[in-house]
Protein backbone atom coordinates (compact mmCIF):
# COMPACT_ATOMS: atom_id res chain seq x y z
CA UNK A 1 0.00 0.00 0.00
CA UNK A 2 1.39 3.35 -1.06
CA UNK A 3 1.46 6.18 1.39
CA UNK A 4 0.64 9.51 -0.22
CA UNK A 5 3.14 12.33 0.31
CA UNK A 6 0.65 15.02 -0.69
CA UNK A 7 -0.51 15.95 2.79
CA UNK A 8 2.95 16.33 4.30
CA UNK A 9 4.00 18.44 1.29
CA UNK A 10 1.02 20.74 1.65
CA UNK A 11 1.53 20.95 5.39
CA UNK A 12 5.16 21.89 4.93
CA UNK A 13 4.22 24.55 2.39
CA UNK A 14 1.61 26.02 4.74
CA UNK A 15 4.07 26.05 7.61
CA UNK A 16 6.66 27.79 5.46
CA UNK A 17 4.11 30.40 4.42
CA UNK A 18 3.13 31.00 8.01
CA UNK A 19 6.75 31.42 9.07
CA UNK A 20 7.35 33.80 6.16
CA UNK A 21 4.29 35.83 7.13
CA UNK A 22 5.45 36.03 10.74
CA UNK A 23 8.82 37.34 9.60
CA UNK A 24 7.09 40.06 7.58
CA UNK A 25 4.85 41.19 10.42
CA UNK A 26 5.83 44.67 11.53
CA UNK A 27 6.59 45.14 15.22
CA UNK A 28 3.74 46.82 17.08
CA UNK A 29 5.97 49.79 17.88
CA UNK A 30 6.60 50.62 14.20
CA UNK A 31 4.17 53.09 12.59
CA UNK A 32 3.89 54.90 9.25
CA UNK A 33 3.59 58.70 9.21
CA UNK A 34 2.13 60.02 5.96
CA UNK A 35 2.86 63.49 4.60
CA UNK A 36 1.44 65.31 1.59
CA UNK A 37 3.45 68.28 0.37
CA UNK A 38 3.01 71.40 -1.76
CA UNK A 39 5.55 73.94 -2.94
CA UNK A 40 5.45 76.97 -5.26
CA UNK A 41 1.67 76.91 -5.46
CA UNK A 42 1.70 80.64 -6.36
CA UNK A 43 -2.02 81.11 -5.85
CA UNK A 44 -3.05 78.78 -8.68
CA UNK A 45 -6.39 77.91 -7.15
CA UNK A 46 -7.72 76.96 -10.60
CA UNK A 47 -6.44 74.07 -12.72
CA UNK A 48 -3.97 74.91 -15.50
CA UNK A 49 -2.10 73.15 -18.32
CA UNK A 50 0.76 70.90 -17.21
CA UNK A 51 3.37 69.56 -19.63
CA UNK A 52 5.74 66.90 -18.34
CA UNK A 53 7.62 63.69 -19.12
CA UNK A 54 6.69 60.62 -17.12
CA UNK A 55 9.02 57.94 -15.78
CA UNK A 56 8.57 55.95 -18.99
CA UNK A 57 9.90 58.86 -21.05
CA UNK A 58 6.51 59.70 -22.55
CA UNK A 59 5.63 63.38 -23.04
CA UNK A 60 2.28 64.29 -21.51
CA UNK A 61 0.08 67.37 -21.42
CA UNK A 62 -3.04 67.67 -19.31
CA UNK A 63 -5.11 69.98 -17.18
CA UNK A 64 -3.91 69.54 -13.62
CA UNK A 65 -4.13 71.09 -10.18
CA UNK A 66 -6.71 73.47 -8.75
CA UNK A 67 -7.87 73.55 -5.15
CA UNK A 68 -10.89 71.41 -5.94
CA UNK A 69 -8.69 68.64 -7.36
CA UNK A 70 -6.22 68.88 -4.48
CA UNK A 71 -9.03 68.83 -1.91
CA UNK A 72 -10.52 65.72 -3.51
CA UNK A 73 -7.17 63.94 -3.43
CA UNK A 74 -6.54 64.87 0.19
CA UNK A 75 -10.00 63.69 1.19
CA UNK A 76 -9.25 60.29 -0.36
CA UNK A 77 -5.79 60.07 1.21
CA UNK A 78 -7.15 60.99 4.62
CA UNK A 79 -9.58 58.10 4.39
CA UNK A 80 -6.47 55.91 4.20
CA UNK A 81 -4.79 57.76 7.08
CA UNK A 82 -6.85 60.24 9.06
CA UNK A 83 -3.67 61.60 10.69
CA UNK A 84 -2.02 62.58 7.38
CA UNK A 85 -0.12 65.87 7.62
CA UNK A 86 -0.20 68.48 4.84
CA UNK A 87 2.98 70.62 4.71
CA UNK A 88 4.53 73.17 2.35
CA UNK A 89 7.88 74.48 1.18
CA UNK A 90 7.15 78.12 0.40
CA UNK A 91 5.87 80.41 -2.38
CA UNK A 92 2.34 79.19 -1.80
CA UNK A 93 1.30 82.78 -2.52
CA UNK A 94 2.84 85.58 -4.58
CA UNK A 95 3.31 85.88 -8.36
CA UNK A 96 -0.28 84.65 -8.43
CA UNK A 97 -2.98 84.66 -11.11
CA UNK A 98 -5.48 87.48 -10.94
CA UNK A 99 -8.11 85.37 -9.16
CA UNK A 100 -5.75 85.37 -6.17
CA UNK A 101 -3.56 88.47 -6.55
CA UNK A 102 -6.50 90.86 -6.91
CA UNK A 103 -7.60 89.83 -3.39
CA UNK A 104 -4.13 90.13 -1.80
CA UNK A 105 -3.92 86.31 -2.05
CA UNK A 106 -6.57 85.99 0.67
CA UNK A 107 -8.55 83.61 -1.53
CA UNK A 108 -5.56 81.28 -1.69
CA UNK A 109 -4.88 81.54 2.03
CA UNK A 110 -8.53 80.72 2.69
CA UNK A 111 -8.26 77.69 0.41
CA UNK A 112 -5.11 76.49 2.20
CA UNK A 113 -7.02 76.77 5.48
CA UNK A 114 -9.79 74.62 4.05
CA UNK A 115 -7.25 72.09 2.76
CA UNK A 116 -6.02 71.67 6.34
CA UNK A 117 -2.45 72.82 5.73
CA UNK A 118 -0.51 72.25 8.96
CA UNK A 119 2.72 74.15 8.39
CA UNK A 120 4.93 75.60 5.66
CA UNK A 121 8.22 77.37 5.26
CA UNK A 122 8.11 80.84 3.80
CA UNK A 123 9.39 81.39 0.29
CA UNK A 124 10.85 84.54 -1.22
CA UNK A 125 7.44 85.43 -2.70
CA UNK A 126 5.82 85.47 0.73
CA UNK A 127 7.88 88.65 1.22
CA UNK A 128 6.70 90.32 -2.02
CA UNK A 129 4.56 92.87 -0.18
CA UNK A 130 6.93 93.19 2.77
CA UNK A 131 7.31 91.83 6.28
CA UNK A 132 4.30 93.69 7.70
CA UNK A 133 1.98 92.22 5.09
CA UNK A 134 3.33 88.72 5.68
CA UNK A 135 2.58 89.05 9.39
CA UNK A 136 -0.93 90.28 8.56
CA UNK A 137 -1.47 87.31 6.28
CA UNK A 138 -0.36 85.03 9.11
CA UNK A 139 -2.27 86.66 11.96
CA UNK A 140 -5.23 88.32 10.19
CA UNK A 141 -6.56 91.85 10.05
CA UNK A 142 -6.98 94.56 7.43
CA UNK A 143 -4.11 97.00 8.13
CA UNK A 144 -2.28 96.43 4.86
CA UNK A 145 0.10 98.27 2.51
CA UNK A 146 -2.35 97.14 -0.20
CA UNK A 147 -5.63 98.69 0.98
CA UNK A 148 -7.11 98.36 -2.50
CA UNK A 149 -6.86 94.54 -2.22
CA UNK A 150 -6.85 93.57 1.46
CA UNK A 151 -10.15 92.57 3.06
CA UNK A 152 -12.02 93.10 -0.19
CA UNK A 153 -13.00 89.45 -0.66
CA UNK A 154 -14.38 89.27 2.88
CA UNK A 155 -14.84 92.26 5.22
CA UNK A 156 -12.61 90.65 7.84
CA UNK A 157 -9.58 88.53 6.99
CA UNK A 158 -9.11 85.99 9.82
CA UNK A 159 -5.51 84.96 9.08
CA UNK A 160 -3.82 81.67 8.24
CA UNK A 161 -4.70 78.67 10.39
CA UNK A 162 -1.34 77.10 9.47
CA UNK A 163 2.06 78.29 10.69
CA UNK A 164 4.75 79.94 8.57
CA UNK A 165 8.32 78.92 9.51
CA UNK A 166 11.70 80.58 8.89
CA UNK A 167 14.64 79.41 10.99
CA UNK A 168 17.12 81.51 9.03
CA UNK A 169 15.24 84.84 8.94
CA UNK A 170 16.34 86.90 11.94
CA UNK A 171 15.09 90.24 13.22
CA UNK A 172 18.24 92.37 13.43
CA UNK A 173 16.92 94.28 16.45
CA UNK A 174 15.72 91.38 18.64
CA UNK A 175 18.26 88.87 17.23
CA UNK A 176 15.45 86.32 17.25
CA UNK A 177 13.77 84.51 14.36
CA UNK A 178 11.25 86.76 12.60
CA UNK A 179 8.91 83.74 12.43
CA UNK A 180 9.05 80.48 14.39
CA UNK A 181 11.97 78.30 13.35
CA UNK A 182 10.02 75.06 13.78
CA UNK A 183 6.72 73.49 14.68
CA UNK A 184 6.10 70.15 16.35
CA UNK A 185 3.24 68.08 14.94
CA UNK A 186 2.13 64.72 16.29
CA UNK A 187 0.79 61.79 14.27
CA UNK A 188 0.24 58.19 15.39
CA UNK A 189 1.84 59.01 18.73
CA UNK A 190 5.07 60.32 17.17
CA UNK A 191 6.36 63.90 17.48
CA UNK A 192 7.75 65.26 14.20
CA UNK A 193 9.80 68.43 14.19
CA UNK A 194 9.21 70.47 11.03
CA UNK A 195 11.98 73.03 10.52
CA UNK A 196 11.49 75.80 7.95
CA UNK A 197 13.98 77.87 5.97
CA UNK A 198 14.11 80.06 2.88
CA UNK A 199 16.98 80.64 0.46
CA UNK A 200 19.57 82.90 2.04
CA UNK A 201 19.62 85.10 -1.09
CA UNK A 202 16.00 86.17 -0.59
CA UNK A 203 17.09 89.76 0.06
CA UNK A 204 18.26 90.00 -3.56
CA UNK A 205 14.94 88.76 -4.91
CA UNK A 206 12.41 90.94 -3.06
CA UNK A 207 11.73 94.60 -2.38
CA UNK A 208 14.52 95.86 -0.14
CA UNK A 209 12.37 98.31 1.80
CA UNK A 210 9.83 95.58 2.55
CA UNK A 211 12.37 93.44 4.43
CA UNK A 212 14.29 96.24 6.18
CA UNK A 213 15.63 95.00 9.51
CA UNK A 214 15.63 91.33 8.52
CA UNK A 215 18.73 89.21 8.02
CA UNK A 216 18.67 86.05 5.90
CA UNK A 217 21.24 83.60 7.26
CA UNK A 218 22.86 80.43 5.96
CA UNK A 219 20.15 77.80 5.63
CA UNK A 220 22.01 74.73 6.94
CA UNK A 221 23.52 76.50 9.94
CA UNK A 222 20.16 77.91 11.01
CA UNK A 223 18.43 74.54 10.65
CA UNK A 224 21.10 72.66 12.60
CA UNK A 225 20.97 75.26 15.36
CA UNK A 226 17.44 74.31 16.46
CA UNK A 227 17.96 70.55 16.83
CA UNK A 228 19.01 70.63 20.52
CA UNK A 229 15.88 72.60 21.40
CA UNK A 230 13.71 70.08 19.59
CA UNK A 231 15.44 67.13 21.27
CA UNK A 232 14.77 68.69 24.67
CA UNK A 233 11.06 68.42 23.80
CA UNK A 234 11.32 64.74 22.98
CA UNK A 235 11.56 65.14 19.20
CA UNK A 236 13.91 62.86 17.32
CA UNK A 237 12.23 62.73 13.90
CA UNK A 238 12.98 65.80 11.80
CA UNK A 239 11.66 67.04 8.44
CA UNK A 240 13.11 70.14 6.80
CA UNK A 241 10.77 72.35 4.76
CA UNK A 242 13.07 74.58 2.73
CA UNK A 243 12.42 77.01 -0.08
CA UNK A 244 15.58 76.21 -2.00
CA UNK A 245 15.86 73.78 -4.87
CA UNK A 246 17.77 71.97 -7.53
CA UNK A 247 17.38 70.24 -10.86
CA UNK A 248 17.77 66.79 -12.34
CA UNK A 249 17.38 64.97 -15.63
CA UNK A 250 15.24 62.34 -13.92
CA UNK A 251 11.48 62.22 -14.45
CA UNK A 252 9.38 63.90 -11.76
CA UNK A 253 8.11 60.53 -10.48
CA UNK A 254 11.34 58.52 -10.77
CA UNK A 255 12.17 57.22 -7.27
CA UNK A 256 15.56 57.73 -5.65
CA UNK A 257 17.12 59.76 -8.48
CA UNK A 258 20.88 59.98 -7.82
CA UNK A 259 21.85 63.02 -9.89
CA UNK A 260 20.32 66.04 -8.19
CA UNK A 261 22.24 69.27 -8.81
CA UNK A 262 21.91 72.87 -7.67
CA UNK A 263 22.03 74.91 -4.49
CA UNK A 264 19.92 72.51 -2.45
CA UNK A 265 22.62 69.83 -2.67
CA UNK A 266 25.19 71.90 -0.76
CA UNK A 267 22.60 72.73 1.90
CA UNK A 268 21.62 69.08 2.36
CA UNK A 269 25.23 67.90 2.61
CA UNK A 270 25.81 70.28 5.53
CA UNK A 271 22.74 69.31 7.55
CA UNK A 272 23.04 67.37 10.79
CA UNK A 273 23.10 63.60 10.09
CA UNK A 274 19.91 63.20 12.12
CA UNK A 275 17.97 65.05 9.41
CA UNK A 276 16.97 62.44 6.83
CA UNK A 277 14.04 64.04 4.95
CA UNK A 278 14.05 67.37 3.10
CA UNK A 279 11.05 68.87 1.29
CA UNK A 280 12.36 71.51 -1.13
CA UNK A 281 10.99 74.16 -3.48
CA UNK A 282 11.91 77.28 -5.46
CA UNK A 283 13.23 75.66 -8.66
CA UNK A 284 9.79 74.50 -9.86
CA UNK A 285 11.07 71.01 -10.63
CA UNK A 286 9.57 67.69 -9.67
CA UNK A 287 11.97 65.13 -8.26
CA UNK A 288 12.39 62.32 -5.73
CA UNK A 289 16.13 62.17 -5.10
CA UNK A 290 18.71 60.92 -2.63
CA UNK A 291 21.64 63.05 -1.49
CA UNK A 292 24.08 61.17 0.74
CA UNK A 293 21.24 58.76 1.48
CA UNK A 294 18.79 61.49 2.50
CA UNK A 295 15.41 61.83 0.80
CA UNK A 296 15.01 65.17 -1.04
CA UNK A 297 11.69 65.90 -2.77
CA UNK A 298 10.02 68.66 -4.75
CA UNK A 299 6.54 68.78 -6.31
CA UNK A 300 6.78 71.00 -9.40
CA UNK A 301 4.66 74.21 -9.22
CA UNK A 302 1.11 75.60 -9.45
CA UNK A 303 -0.39 72.60 -7.66
CA UNK A 304 0.18 70.37 -10.68
CA UNK A 305 1.91 67.75 -8.53
CA UNK A 306 1.88 66.72 -4.88
CA UNK A 307 4.54 64.68 -3.13
CA UNK A 308 3.40 61.85 -0.84
CA UNK A 309 6.03 60.92 1.73
CA UNK A 310 5.99 57.95 4.11
CA UNK A 311 8.07 58.00 7.28
CA UNK A 312 8.47 54.61 8.99
CA UNK A 313 9.17 55.24 12.67
CA UNK A 314 9.94 52.99 15.62
CA UNK A 315 8.04 54.52 18.52
CA UNK A 316 9.94 52.47 21.08
CA UNK A 317 13.31 53.98 20.13
CA UNK A 318 11.85 57.21 18.69
CA UNK A 319 13.86 56.77 15.51
CA UNK A 320 13.19 57.09 11.80
CA UNK A 321 13.74 53.68 10.23
CA UNK A 322 12.99 54.46 6.61
CA UNK A 323 11.48 57.04 4.27
CA UNK A 324 10.05 56.85 0.79
CA UNK A 325 8.13 59.15 -1.54
CA UNK A 326 6.19 59.39 -4.76
CA UNK A 327 5.01 62.32 -6.85
CA UNK A 328 1.42 62.26 -8.07
CA UNK A 329 0.09 64.48 -10.85
CA UNK A 330 -3.10 66.19 -9.71
CA UNK A 331 -5.22 64.97 -12.62
CA UNK A 332 -8.80 66.17 -12.82
CA UNK A 333 -11.71 63.98 -11.63
CA UNK A 334 -9.59 61.16 -10.25
CA UNK A 335 -11.22 61.35 -6.83
CA UNK A 336 -14.70 62.16 -5.61
CA UNK A 337 -15.24 65.90 -5.20
CA UNK A 338 -15.02 67.73 -1.88
CA UNK A 339 -18.33 69.69 -1.78
CA UNK A 340 -17.03 72.37 0.60
CA UNK A 341 -14.04 73.22 -1.60
CA UNK A 342 -16.09 73.06 -4.80
CA UNK A 343 -18.50 75.60 -3.32
CA UNK A 344 -15.63 77.82 -2.16
CA UNK A 345 -14.01 77.84 -5.60
CA UNK A 346 -17.34 78.59 -7.30
CA UNK A 347 -17.80 81.61 -5.03
CA UNK A 348 -14.28 82.90 -5.72
CA UNK A 349 -14.78 82.52 -9.46
CA UNK A 350 -18.12 84.31 -9.42
CA UNK A 351 -16.84 87.22 -7.30
CA UNK A 352 -13.66 87.54 -9.34
CA UNK A 353 -15.36 87.34 -12.73
CA UNK A 354 -17.42 90.43 -11.95
CA UNK A 355 -14.21 92.47 -11.72
CA UNK A 356 -11.87 90.66 -14.10
CA UNK A 357 -14.27 90.62 -17.04
CA UNK A 358 -14.10 94.40 -17.35
CA UNK A 359 -12.86 95.22 -20.89
CA UNK A 360 -9.78 97.45 -21.13
CA UNK A 361 -8.84 97.87 -24.79
CA UNK A 362 -8.48 96.16 -28.13
CA UNK A 363 -5.04 94.78 -29.01
CA UNK A 364 -3.45 94.63 -32.44
CA UNK A 365 -3.08 90.85 -32.08
CA UNK A 366 -4.76 88.13 -30.09
CA UNK A 367 -1.60 87.07 -28.22
CA UNK A 368 1.37 89.15 -27.11
CA UNK A 369 3.89 86.56 -25.95
CA UNK A 370 6.61 86.39 -23.31
CA UNK A 371 9.01 84.20 -25.29
CA UNK A 372 9.79 83.33 -28.88
CA UNK A 373 11.61 80.25 -30.11
CA UNK A 374 14.35 82.24 -31.83
CA UNK A 375 14.66 85.05 -29.29
CA UNK A 376 15.36 84.49 -25.59
CA UNK A 377 16.53 88.07 -24.96
CA UNK A 378 13.50 90.15 -25.83
CA UNK A 379 9.78 89.43 -25.85
CA UNK A 380 6.79 91.09 -27.41
CA UNK A 381 5.03 91.49 -24.07
CA UNK A 382 8.25 92.89 -22.57
CA UNK A 383 8.35 95.54 -25.28
CA UNK A 384 4.71 96.39 -24.67
CA UNK A 385 4.99 96.73 -20.89
CA UNK A 386 8.18 98.83 -21.15
CA UNK A 387 6.45 101.14 -23.63
CA UNK A 388 3.49 101.53 -21.27
CA UNK A 389 5.82 102.44 -18.40
CA UNK A 390 7.54 105.08 -20.50
CA UNK A 391 4.18 106.49 -21.57
CA UNK A 392 3.01 106.70 -17.95
CA UNK A 393 6.18 108.46 -16.76
CA UNK A 394 6.54 111.01 -19.59
CA UNK A 395 5.38 113.80 -17.27
CA UNK A 396 8.30 112.91 -14.97
CA UNK A 397 10.75 113.39 -17.84
CA UNK A 398 11.33 109.69 -18.52
CA UNK A 399 13.31 108.85 -21.67
CA UNK A 400 13.94 105.11 -21.20
CA UNK A 401 11.96 102.36 -19.46
CA UNK A 402 13.21 98.99 -18.21
CA UNK A 403 11.13 95.98 -17.12
CA UNK A 404 12.43 92.74 -15.57
CA UNK A 405 11.42 89.54 -17.32
CA UNK A 406 10.67 87.88 -13.98
CA UNK A 407 7.89 90.40 -13.39
CA UNK A 408 6.09 89.28 -16.56
CA UNK A 409 4.22 86.17 -15.46
CA UNK A 410 2.14 85.26 -18.52
CA UNK A 411 1.40 86.10 -22.13
CA UNK A 412 -1.12 88.86 -22.72
CA UNK A 413 -4.10 87.18 -24.33
CA UNK A 414 -7.14 88.83 -25.84
CA UNK A 415 -10.65 87.56 -26.36
CA UNK A 416 -13.19 88.20 -29.06
CA UNK A 417 -12.33 91.12 -31.35
CA UNK A 418 -8.88 91.14 -29.69
CA UNK A 419 -10.40 92.78 -26.61
CA UNK A 420 -8.22 92.42 -23.49
CA UNK A 421 -9.84 92.41 -20.05
CA UNK A 422 -8.53 93.55 -16.69
CA UNK A 423 -8.12 89.92 -15.67
CA UNK A 424 -5.89 89.24 -18.66
CA UNK A 425 -3.72 92.22 -17.76
CA UNK A 426 -3.41 91.02 -14.20
CA UNK A 427 -2.23 87.64 -15.44
CA UNK A 428 0.76 89.47 -16.93
CA UNK A 429 1.44 91.87 -14.04
CA UNK A 430 0.20 90.36 -10.75
CA UNK A 431 2.57 92.18 -8.39
CA UNK A 432 1.09 95.67 -8.57
CA UNK A 433 4.51 97.37 -8.51
CA UNK A 434 4.61 101.14 -8.62
CA UNK A 435 6.93 103.02 -10.98
CA UNK A 436 10.01 105.03 -9.96
CA UNK A 437 11.93 107.53 -12.08
CA UNK A 438 15.65 108.30 -11.67
CA UNK A 439 18.69 109.66 -13.46
CA UNK A 440 21.42 107.31 -14.69
CA UNK A 441 24.52 108.30 -16.62
CA UNK A 442 25.44 106.66 -19.90
CA UNK A 443 28.22 104.81 -18.09
CA UNK A 444 25.71 103.54 -15.53
CA UNK A 445 23.41 102.36 -18.32
CA UNK A 446 26.25 100.29 -19.76
CA UNK A 447 27.05 98.90 -16.30
CA UNK A 448 23.37 98.07 -15.83
CA UNK A 449 23.23 96.12 -19.06
CA UNK A 450 26.45 94.26 -18.22
CA UNK A 451 24.81 93.11 -14.98
CA UNK A 452 22.46 91.02 -17.11
CA UNK A 453 25.36 88.69 -17.97
CA UNK A 454 27.16 88.38 -14.64
CA UNK A 455 26.61 84.92 -13.21
CA UNK A 456 26.54 83.82 -9.59
CA UNK A 457 24.75 81.71 -7.01
CA UNK A 458 20.97 81.83 -7.46
CA UNK A 459 21.25 84.51 -10.15
CA UNK A 460 18.22 84.32 -12.44
CA UNK A 461 17.97 87.90 -13.71
CA UNK A 462 16.91 87.44 -17.30
CA UNK A 463 17.31 90.22 -19.83
CA UNK A 464 15.87 93.64 -19.10
CA UNK A 465 13.07 94.59 -21.46
CA UNK A 466 13.49 98.12 -22.83
CA UNK A 467 11.22 100.77 -24.29
CA UNK A 468 10.88 102.05 -27.84
CA UNK A 469 13.88 104.04 -29.08
CA UNK A 470 16.52 102.40 -26.87
CA UNK A 471 18.65 99.79 -28.65
CA UNK A 472 22.00 98.07 -28.22
CA UNK A 473 24.06 95.06 -29.30
CA UNK A 474 25.78 92.41 -27.22
CA UNK A 475 28.33 89.74 -28.00
CA UNK A 476 27.96 86.35 -26.26
CA UNK A 477 31.56 85.46 -27.16
CA UNK A 478 32.96 88.15 -24.88
CA UNK A 479 33.56 87.59 -21.14
CA UNK A 480 31.08 88.76 -18.54
CA UNK A 481 31.40 92.48 -17.95
CA UNK A 482 32.45 93.16 -21.55
CA UNK A 483 29.54 91.90 -23.61
CA UNK A 484 27.79 95.17 -24.51
CA UNK A 485 29.27 96.23 -27.85
CA UNK A 486 31.05 99.60 -27.42
CA UNK A 487 29.22 102.43 -29.10
CA UNK A 488 26.08 100.36 -29.77
CA UNK A 489 23.86 102.02 -27.15
CA UNK A 490 21.49 104.31 -29.01
CA UNK A 491 18.55 106.44 -27.91
CA UNK A 492 16.40 107.30 -30.90
CA UNK A 493 19.40 106.69 -33.12
CA UNK A 494 21.75 108.96 -31.14
CA UNK A 495 24.73 107.41 -29.37
CA UNK A 496 24.46 107.27 -25.57
CA UNK A 497 27.36 109.17 -24.01
CA UNK A 498 29.04 107.97 -20.79
CA UNK A 499 29.02 111.41 -19.17
CA UNK A 500 25.49 112.38 -20.13
CA UNK A 501 22.50 111.92 -17.81
CA UNK A 502 19.35 110.08 -18.82
CA UNK A 503 15.94 109.89 -17.15
CA UNK A 504 14.93 106.26 -16.57
CA UNK A 505 11.71 104.70 -15.28
CA UNK A 506 11.43 101.20 -13.84
CA UNK A 507 9.34 99.37 -11.29
CA UNK A 508 9.99 99.92 -7.60
CA UNK A 509 11.37 96.42 -7.14
CA UNK A 510 14.14 97.04 -9.68
CA UNK A 511 14.73 100.61 -8.52
CA UNK A 512 15.87 99.28 -5.15
CA UNK A 513 18.38 96.95 -6.82
CA UNK A 514 16.16 93.88 -7.00
CA UNK A 515 16.85 90.91 -9.29
CA UNK A 516 20.59 91.52 -8.79
CA UNK A 517 20.66 94.89 -10.59
CA UNK A 518 22.45 97.09 -8.01
CA UNK A 519 23.06 99.95 -10.47
CA UNK A 520 19.38 100.93 -10.28
CA UNK A 521 19.84 101.66 -6.56
CA UNK A 522 22.56 104.21 -7.44
CA UNK A 523 20.25 106.36 -9.53
CA UNK A 524 19.94 110.04 -8.57
CA UNK A 525 17.09 112.58 -8.55
CA UNK A 526 14.71 109.78 -7.74
CA UNK A 527 10.96 110.34 -7.99
CA UNK A 528 8.31 107.83 -6.94
CA UNK A 529 5.34 108.20 -9.30
CA UNK A 530 2.78 106.17 -7.28
CA UNK A 531 1.58 104.80 -10.64
CA UNK A 532 1.05 101.03 -10.60
CA UNK A 533 2.47 99.05 -13.51
CA UNK A 534 -0.89 97.48 -14.32
CA UNK A 535 -2.59 100.89 -14.35
CA UNK A 536 0.12 102.18 -16.69
CA UNK A 537 -0.45 99.24 -19.03
CA UNK A 538 -4.23 99.65 -18.98
CA UNK A 539 -4.02 103.39 -19.68
CA UNK A 540 -1.54 102.89 -22.52
CA UNK A 541 -3.62 100.20 -24.20
CA UNK A 542 -6.79 102.29 -23.85
CA UNK A 543 -5.10 105.37 -25.32
CA UNK A 544 -3.73 103.44 -28.29
CA UNK A 545 -7.17 101.92 -28.88
CA UNK A 546 -8.84 105.36 -28.78
CA UNK A 547 -6.24 106.66 -31.24
CA UNK A 548 -7.12 103.87 -33.64
CA UNK A 549 -3.67 102.27 -33.29
CA UNK A 550 -4.13 99.23 -31.03
CA UNK A 551 -0.90 98.21 -29.30
CA UNK A 552 0.80 94.83 -29.19
CA UNK A 553 2.71 92.62 -31.57
CA UNK A 554 3.12 88.92 -32.16
CA UNK A 555 6.92 89.30 -32.33
CA UNK A 556 9.48 91.40 -30.50
CA UNK A 557 10.72 94.69 -31.94
CA UNK A 558 14.42 93.81 -32.14
CA UNK A 559 15.63 96.37 -29.63
CA UNK A 560 18.19 93.93 -28.20
CA UNK A 561 20.51 92.61 -30.91
CA UNK A 562 22.68 89.57 -30.20
CA UNK A 563 25.74 89.17 -32.42
CA UNK A 564 26.29 85.77 -33.98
Amino acid sequence: MKISLQFPTVALAMAAALLSGCAAIRPATVVDINLATLNDFHGYIEASKFNYTDAGGEARSELAGGIDTIAAALKAWRREDHELLLVGAGDLIGASPAISSMWADETTLGALNLLGLNVTSVGNHEFDAGRAELLRQQKGGCASPRPDKACKFTPVYPGAKFQYLAANVVDMVTKKPFLPAYRIEEAHGVKIGFIGAVLKDTADAVLASGIAGLQFEDEAQAINRVLPELREQGVNVFVVLIHQGGRTTAALNQPDCPNLQGEIVDVVKRLDPAIRVIVSGHSHKGYLCRVDGRLVTQAETAGHVMSRIRLRVDKASNTLLDSSARNEVMTQNRHAADPAMAAYLANVRQRSAEVLAKPVARLAVGRVGRTEADDIDESAVGDLVADSMLHAAKSFGAQIAFMNRGGLRNDLLAGADNMATLGQLQMVLPFGNTLDVMNLTGAQLRALLEEQFLQGRNVTRGMLQSSDGFTYQWDPKQPGGQRVVPGSLLLHGVRVEDGASYRVVTNHFLSEGGDYFPTFARGTNRAPTSIRDIDALAAYLAQRDRDGKPAGSAVSAGRIQRLK
